[in-house]
């Protein structure tokens, strides 16, 4: 169980601003970003190591551009399920590979009753719709209405992002 206390301090802002694009594609991504901050490449792997495993960096890994890869289909689909199924229908849905994201968010009736969000990613619109239907599938009787919100075009993609650090030992 991870400490939701856990402060960092200006060493881990300073990696975490210098890796929050991505590491640089070299041989060695964490020398290369210990060189930056001028600090020994054992401290940076251990520091990031420490902000895994205390929840501070969710995960290390490689995002792939899914436009790119030809999945130019996208659709959050959105539901409306009983709010004691919610965390049971979640976590099958979150499952399905898929599904890049699953999350639930507030209803604002009489307009909106969706509650469960699943995004969804396709070639085609096609596609997508049918991999809707099977999220359905699992849904059953539960579904009380859904919908499908498909993107039209990118205005942003980007994950948070802290402010630069200053780092005093650059020119």
């Amino acid at each position: 169980m991870r400490d939701e206390n856990i402060a960092m301090d200006d060493i881990d802002r300073k990696i975490i601003s210098a890796t929050q694009t991505g590491l640089p594609l070299v041989r060695n991504p964490y020398h290369a970003v210990a060189k930056e901050l001028g600090l020994p490449a054992k401290t940076v792997m251990e520091r990031m190591q420490a902000m895994v495993k205390n929840g501070i960096i969710r995960r290390i890994g490689i995002i792939p551009n899914h436009y790119k890869l030809g999945f130019k289909s996208n659709g959050m689909t959105v539901w409306d399920v009983p709010d004691e199924e919610i965390d049971r229908l979640g976590e099958a849905i979150g499952k399905l590979g898929f599904v890049s994201h699953c999350y639930q968010r507030p209803r604002h009736l009489p307009e909106w009753p969706y509650n469960l969000f699943a995004m969804v990613h396709g070639k085609t619109r096609n596609e997508v719709l049918n991999k809707a239907e099977q999220i359905g599938e699992i849904m059953g009787d539960l579904a009380r209405a859904h919908d499908i919100l498909f993107s039209d075009a990118i205005l942003k993609k980007t994950g948070l992002r802290l402010p630069q650090a200053h780092n005093s030992n650059k020119e």
